[in-house]
């Protein structure tokens, strides 16, 4: 294992962060804080409580679902896509550097980066809302494990793309759609059949609900199968990638 090039691309894209730190730190902050007012004021006034959870805090677990999603997609694909469309991706290529290295320069950065933007969520939403973590250990753990499966996921977005347009046509088109009707603002079991069932297909149900259940120990899924389900996910985005570095596919031309 090459732990100099590892740190070399780690450091070199965390460094990108604080190049731009309006737009990676205050941005999503700021949002989320728009939500607290809009949602956590206007709704949560009408709505007490979730489950015995205040509504305030209920939405904390999806709004941070919301922002590490959409934060470790774009982090990742932005991040491989750059060299690609410089050519400076070819350096790496030649370098003594394997595929693990630098999946772990590259999606280590990006996870890093969208755990803080979580962290920092967590403690905006403390201004707003009183509330406690049953779990803290497996609450950073599993986010974690969904910070790290999405980078994944946007790392293989930042390879297919062939264009700026392409990069956010999966997180706009497909993922942010998806976190909206996955419980992010509300639990499943308030939808009448049948689309509470069809809900439970929609994959980030399993994300909020895992996370969910990790702050207040409710939960519309549970734990195991939200854990089990983000596991299989990032398996198949590892296997995804390393066909790509094999074959050489969207790298060497």
């Amino acid at each position: 294992m090459n732990w100099t090039a590892i740190r070399a691309l780690y450091l070199f894209e965390l460094a990108r962060t604080w190049r731009t730190l309006f737009q990676s730190i205050l941005t999503p902050v700021l949002t989320t804080s728009l939500y607290f007012i809009v949602f956590g004021s206007a709704i949560g006034s009408r709505m007490e409580t979730v489950g015995g959870v205040p509504y305030g805090a209920y939405i904390i677990p999806g709004l941070m679902m919301l922002t590490i999603l959409s934060e470790s997609i774009a982090n990742a694909s932005f991040g491989i896509y750059m060299p690609r469309f410089t050519g400076t991706i070819y350096e790496v290529l030649t370098a003594p550097v394997g595929t693990a290295e630098v999946l772990l320069g590259y999606v280590g950065a990006a996870a890093t980066k969208s755990v803080i933007l979580a962290l920092i969520i967590l403690a905006t939403a403390r201004i707003f809302v009183p509330f406690e973590i049953a779990h803290p250990f497996l609450m950073a753990g599993f986010l974690l494990l969904i910070a790290v499966t999405f980078c994944l996921f946007g790392f293989i977005l930042g390879l297919w793309a062939d264009g700026f347009e392409r990069l956010q046509i999966v997180p706009l088109m497909v993922v942010t759609p998806l976190t909206f009707l996955g419980g992010t603002f509300y639990s499943i079991d308030m939808l009448p059949e049948p689309w509470r069932t069809a809900t439970l297909f929609n994959p980030i149900v399993y994300l909020v609900s895992g996370l969910r259940w990790t702050f207040y120990d409710k939960a519309d899924v549970g734990i195991g199968a939200s854990a089990a389900l983000t596991v299989a996910f990032m398996a198949g985005c590892v296997a995804v990638i390393a066909w790509i570095f094999r074959t050489g596919y969207r790298l060497r031309t």
